[in-house]
């Protein structure tokens, strides 16, 4: 089997290495090769291909990111036909934005402030999937999680 070698935080290698123990893999080459055919067969469903979809995404990322918080902005544009809504918002201790609890000084905050976009988007599965892959790809975004429902599905279990 061939060898790759990757870049990663030491706090992403601690985590990494946990997880091989705590859920009896090998090492942390099984959990990376788990985890990379996790990733690549994600938006492999038959079911959604050549459906109209709609979809729901959330973005996390460190407050105070202004490179990251420009890069989703203007993916957000260059997806502006898929992109039916968009918001902005603060969660967490250390945001630092006047809405947030203030009265604590910077130094007592136990968590970061993040900042987390939410999309709501409709298009076919390999739009969907390029919009989620390239959030992923931004640097320093923390969290990307999403949500895929054919359109055309919704509502059909509802007691007639």
């Amino acid at each position: 089997m061939p060898i790759v070698s990757v870049s990663m935080p030491a706090d992403l290698i601690d985590r990494l290495d946990a997880h091989a123990a705590d859920h009896d893999y090998t090492g942390r080459s099984e959990v990376v090769r788990e985890s990379a055919r996790t990733l690549l067969g994600e938006f492999e469903d038959d079911r959604l291909e050549g459906r109209p979809l709609a979809g729901v995404v959330s973005v996390f990322y460190e407050f105070g990111s202004q490179r990251v918080e420009c890069r989703v902005t203007e993916l957000r544009h260059e997806y502006d036909d898929v992109v039916a809504s968009n918001d902005h918002g603060h969660v967490g201790d250390g945001c630092g934005c006047p809405s947030c609890d203030t009265s604590r000084d910077s130094e007592s905050r136990s968590e970061p402030g993040y900042c987390v976009d939410l999309f709501v988007l409709e298009g076919d599965l390999e739009t969907l999937s390029a919009f989620v892959g390239t959030l992923r790809a931004i640097e320093a975004v923390d969290r990307v999680d999403y949500s895929l429902a054919p359109l055309n599905s919704i509502g059909q279990l509802r007691d007639g």
